[in-house]
C-alpha cells in the first residue's frame, strides 16, 4: 500500500450472526494507529487507515471477540513511486499467474521459460513485522516478495522471478540491511536446454551450516560437470544425484565471508557461474545460555563397582553419537541417562581404557511417548517480558506434561546476563537471570531442540546504564634494536598457570629451518626465550606448552632492519584478556618489537577504577597486570600511535571472588592423543567445597556444546564429552558459574601438530605492493601444517573482491584493489 494514502479494508460478516468487528493496526515502530471502521449495515464493515511512514504494518482483525479467517496478517508500505511500480508487475502477472500455482509464470524476456520458485532463508531478530525485502530486477525493476516467519527466529522469503538474469535481493531488520544484504542470485529458465542452477547455497548463508543449491541438466546433453568452492575456509563438496536430471549439492563454511561458486558444464561456466555466496556468521556475541534436562534412565542389567574410568555414548537410530551418563543405580547395576530425540533401537557403547565392557553395546528401544514435545511446556512470569538493570529477573518454565527432553536457555542482549536454573523438585524450574545493561534482550527457550511456545521472548529491561570508571596509562615505546647475524635475540613472557617442565620453544628461518631455542625460567611463570639467528629476514617463533600454542604464538622477529611497522603490527594476548577476578592480578603480554617507535596506550573501563601495572621489557615486548575491586563487564583498549590494535578492544567479564572454585582439582586429563568421535572423559575432585559443577567444550570451529557431568563419588564428579574435530579444544569447568584453576583447559584432539599457525607461511608480492584496476596474488602454504580452517581478510579504502583456490602449496589468494593506499591482510 502507498505511504499517506487512505487505505480500506472490508469485511463481510453477513452470515457471522450478531457481533462487532475490531481491528488493531500496528506501525512499523511498534504503536497503534487510528483506524475508522464503517458499518455499512448490509452485514459488511470497512475498516479504513492511513499509514504515515514506509514499513510494515500488522492488522489484527476480530470479530465478536474472535479472529477472524485469515485475519492475522502483515502488509508493507510503500513510497508513491515504488508502489506504482507494484502495480504494474501486479498488472502483467494477472494474465500469467494462475489461481492455484506460480509454477505456469513464464517470463516474457528474451530466453524465456519456466521459472523455479526461489526461495531464502535468513536469521533476523524476534520480532517478525520488522523484516522487509525486496528485489530488484536485472530491469532495474522492483518487486516485493514474500515473507514467512518460520517462528524459530528465522523467516523465509519467497520469490517468483520474472526476468532472467542477475538479481539483487535487499533484506532489512527494523530499516537496517542485515549481514551479507544485498545478496546477488542469478535466475535462468529451467527448460532453455542449458545447465542451471538455483538455490540459496549460490547465494548466502551461515557459518557451520550446510549450504544448499540445486543444478539442472535436464535437455543440456552430453558433458562433464565440474564444481569449486573457494572462500575464507576450505569446504568438502557433497553431490547427491537426484536420478531426475537434477543434483542437489552442498557444503558448509566454517568461517564468515564471499565464497566464489564455480559450476561449469562441458568445460564452460554454465550461466551466473561464478556466483558470490556471502556467509555470515552465527550467534550474536553477548550471550549466555544454560542447558538443563529431564532424561530417561535405563539399566543395562550388568554390575560395575568402579564407574569412575568408563565412558559410554549412544548410537541413535540415524546413526547419530553422544555421549551418555554413566552412573550406580540402587540395585547395584551400571545405569545410564539419555534424552532420546528419536524412536527406534538405540545402541549404547561403555568402554573402559577403550575397550568395550562385558555384554557392550547394549540394545535400547525408544517410545513415541518418551520424546520430549516442546508445544506442552509452559513458561510465565515477569521475567519474560520486563526487568531492571542489576536484579534478578525470573520465569517459570513448568515440563511436566511434555515428556523427556533437554531444555536450553539463552539470553542475548546489551550484555551479558547470567542465568541460573533452580530445579522445584515438581517437574517445574525457576530461572533467574541478571543483567548489567539497559535494553532490549531475547530469551530463547527451547525443549528438545525445539522452541516452546512463544520463544524467542522480547523482554524490556530498564534501570540505568552501569557507570563506567576508565583508566588509562601512556608509555612511548622506543624502536627495538636491530639484530643481526650471530647476535643473540631474546623474547620475554609472562604465562601464568604454566610449568617450566612443559615449555617448548622453536624458530624458523626465512628459508624454513626450524631450530629449538633456549628456554630460561626467571620468576613466577615468565620466561626468556633466546636464539641466535645465522641469516636476515623474518623469523618465526613458536612457544608451547604441553606441545600447545601459548596465547599469541606464533610470533614474528625479525633479523636486520624492520620494515612496514604500525599499530597492525601489535599484537596481545594472555589471560588477562580473556576473563578476570576481583581483587586478582590479571595478566597479558603486548608484543610491538615489529611495529617500530611510538606511543602505546592502555586502557581499562569498567564498573571500578583499574590499577594498572606496566612493565617494559626492553626486547620488544612487555608485560601489563591491572586489579579491579568490582565484577562486571570491562573492556581494555590498547592503541599504539592512537590506532586500534587488531582485536582491541577486548571485552573481559570480571567475576567476583571465586571462594570455593579455588579448592578444586581436575585428575585424569588426557590433554592430548584423542580421537575424533570417539568417548572422553576426567575426574574432578571437590575437596570439600559445596556447589554445582558445569563444563563446556568450544570446538576450533567455535562450536560450544555441553559436556555431560555426573557424580561418580561423594564429592568426585566425572565429565565426559565426545570431540567431533580435529585440532585444539577448550574445555571450560565452572564451578557456581566461575571457573576452576586453570580453566578452561586446552585439549588437543588428534595429532599434536595439527592446526599448527607455526607451520603456515604466506608469500607473493600480493602482501607488499600492487596497483589500483590490477590484480594483486599471493599465496598461503598450508602444507605441512595440519588439518584447520584457513581464514584471510583484505582491509583498506576500498572494498575488494578476495577470490581464492587451491594449489599445490595450500591456496593461491587474488583481489583488485579499487583505491590506493594502505591494505591490511590478515591470515588465521
Amino acid at each position: 500500500v502507498p505511504v499517506n494514502r487512505e487505505t480500506f479494508i472490508t469485511v463481510d460478516a453477513a452470515e457471522a450472526g450478531e457481533g462487532k468487528v475490531t481491528c488493531r493496526i500496528r506501525s512499523p515502530n511498534g504503536t497503534d494507529i487510528d483506524i475508522d471502521i464503517i458499518d455499512k449495515g448490509d452485514g459488511t464493515f470497512t475498516i479504513a487507515f492511513t499509514p504515515q511512514f514506509a514499513g510494515d504494518y500488522t492488522i489484527e482483525i476480530k470479530f465478536g471477540g474472535n479472529l477472524v479467517p485469515n485475519g492475522d496478517y502483515t502488509i508493507q508500505a510503500v513510497p508513491e513511486d515504488e508502489y506504482e511500480e507494484y502495480l504494474q508487475q501486479q498488472a502483467v502477472g494477472e494474465d500469467l499467474i494462475s489461481p492455484d500455482s506460480v509454477d505456469n509464470l513464464r517470463s516474457a524476456a528474451p530466453g524465456s521459460g519456466l521459472f523455479k520458485p526461489v526461495d531464502f532463508r535468513f536469521q533476523v531478530g524476534p520480532i517478525f513485522n520488522f523484516v522487509s525485502a525486496a528485489v530488484v530486477m536485472p530491469s532495474g525493476k522492483t518487486a516485493y516478495p514474500k515473507i514467512e516467519d518460520n517462528q524459530d527466529g528465522t523467516v523465509t522469503v519467497k520469490y517468483q522471478p520474472t526476468e532472467t538474469g542477475l538479481h539483487e535481493l535487499h533484506v532489512k531488520y527494523n530499516n537496517e540491511g542485515i549481514d551479507g544484504s544485498p545478496f546477488l542470485f542469478h535466475v535462468d529458465a529451467v527448460n532453455s536446454g542449458y545447465v542451471t542452477a538455483y538455490g540459496p547455497g549460490l547465494s548466502h548463508g551461515v557459518v557451520h551450516e550446510p549450504a544448499v543449491f540445486t543444478i539442472n541438466t535436464k535437455e543440456a546433453g552430453a558433458g562433464g560437470l565440474s564444481l569449486a568452492v573457494e572462500g575464507p575456509s576450505k569446504t568438502e563438496i557433497k553431490c547427491v544425484d537426484n536420478q531426475d536430471g537434477t543434483c542437489t549439492v552442498s557444503y558448509m563454511p566454517t568461517v564468515p565471508g564471499e565464497y566464489l561458486i564455480t559450476v561449469k558444464f562441458a568445460d564452460q561456466n554454465i550461466m551466473g557461474s561464478p556466483f558470490t555466496a556471502k556467509i555470515t556468521p552465527g550467534e550474536p556475541k553477548k550471550r549466555a545460555q544454560l542447558s538443563v534436562g529431564s532424561s530417561s534412565e535405563v539399566s543395562l542389567k550388568v554390575t560395575e563397582t568402579d564407574i569412575s574410568d568408563l565412558t559410554a555414548s549412544i548410537r541413535s537410530p540415524s546413526g547419530r553419537e553422544e555421549p551418555c551418563l554413566l552412573k550406580r543405580l540402587a540395585n547395584g547395576h551400571l545405569g545410564i541417562t539419555f534424552t532420546p530425540r528419536e524412536t527406534g533401537e538405540h545402541l549404547v557403547n561403555v568402554f573402559r581404557n577403550g575397550k568395550h565392557i562385558a555384554n557392550s553395546p547394549f540394545k535400547i528401544m525408544v517410545g513415541e511417548s518418551e520424546l520430549g514435545n516442546a508445544s506442552k511446556v509452559k513458561v510465565s512470569g515477569k521475567g519474560l517480558t520486563e526487568g531492571m538493570a542489576n536484579e534478578v529477573n525470573e520465569f517459570v518454565v513448568d515440563t511436566r506434561d511434555a515428556g523427556y527432553g533437554g531444555m536450553s536457555l539463552s539470553i542475548e542482549g546489551p550484555s551479558k546476563a547470567d542465568i541460573e536454573c533452580h530445579d522445584n523438585e515438581d517437574g517445574t524450574c525457576r530461572v533467574t537471570y541478571r543483567p548489567t545493561e539497559p535494553g532490549t534482550y531475547i530469551i530463547n527457550i527451547k525443549f528438545a531442540d525445539q522452541h516452546v511456545p512463544g520463544s524467542p521472548y522480547s523482554v524490556k529491561i530498564g534501570g540505568e546504564p552501569s557507570a563506567k570508571i576508565t583508566e588509562r596509562i601512556t608509555r612511548h615505546k622506543a624502536a627495538a634494536d636491530v639484530t643481526h647475524v650471530g647476535s643473540e635475540c631474546e623474547l620475554s613472557l609472562k604465562i601464568p598457570g604454566t610449568s617450566p617442565f612443559d615449555m617448548t620453544a622453536s624458530v624458523k628461518s626465512p628459508s624454513g629451518l626450524t631450530e629449538l631455542c633456549d628456554i630460561v625460567s626467571l620468576d613466577d611463570n615468565h620466561y626468556s626465550i633466546k636464539f641466535v639467528p645465522k641469516e636476515m629476514g623474518i623469523h618465526t617463533v613458536s612457544v608451547k606448552h604441553k606441545d600447545m600454542h601459548i596465547p599469541g604464538s606464533p610470533f614474528q622477529l625479525t633479523v636486520g632492519p624492520i620494515a612496514g611497522g604500525g599499530s597492525h603490527k601489535v599484537h596481545a594476548a594472555g589471560p588477562g584478556l580473556e576473563r578476570g577476578e576481583v581483587q586478582q592480578p590479571n595478566d597479558f603480554n603486548i608484543y610491538t618489537r615489529e611495529a617500530g617507535a611510538g606511543g602505546l596506550s592502555i586502557a581499562v573501563e569498567g564498573p571500578s577504577k583499574a590499577e594498572i601495572d606496566f612493565q617494559d621489557r626492553k626486547d620488544g615486548s612487555c608485560g601489563v597486570t591491572y586489579t579491579v575491586s568490582e565484577p562486571g563487564e570491562y573492556y581494555v583498549s590498547i592503541k599504539f600511535n592512537d590506532e586500534h590494535i587488531p582485536d582491541s578492544p577486548f571485552r573481559v567479564p570480571i567475576s567476583p571472588s571465586i571462594g570455593d572454585a579455588r579448592k578444586i582439582s581436575v585428575s585424569a586429563l588426557q590433554d592430548k592423543g584423542l580421537a575424533v568421535n570417539k568417548p572422553a572423559a576426567f575426574v574432578v575432585n571437590f575437596n570439600g567445597a559445596k556447589g554445582k559443577l558445569t563444563a563446556m567444550v568450544i570446538s576450533p570451529s567455535g562450536t560450544q556444546e555441553e559436556a555431560l557431568v555426573q557424580e561418580v563419588d561423594d564429592g568426585q564428579y566425572a565429565v565426559r564429552f565426545i570431540p567431533r574435530e580435529n585440532g585444539l579444544h577448550y574445555v571450560h569447568v565452572l564451578f557456581d558459574n566461575y571457573h576452576i584453576p586453570e580453566s578452561p583447559f586446552r585439549i588437543m584432539v588428534g595429532k599434536v601438530d595439527a592446526a599448527d599457525a607455526g607451520k603456515v607461511t604466506a608469500y607473493g608480492d600480493g602482501l607488499h605492493t600492487g596497483k589500483t584496476g590490477q590484480v594483486s596474488k599471493f599465496i598461503v602454504n598450508t602444507v605441512n601444517a595440519g588439518a584447520g580452517a584457513l581464514a584471510v581478510t583484505v582491509e583498506g579504502p576500498s572494498k575488494v573482491k578476495l577470490e581464492c583456490k587451491e594449489v599445490d602449496e595450500g591456496y593461491e589468494f587474488t583481489y583488485c584493489p579499487k583505491a590506493p593506499g594502505d591494505y591490511l591482510i590478515s591470515i588465521r
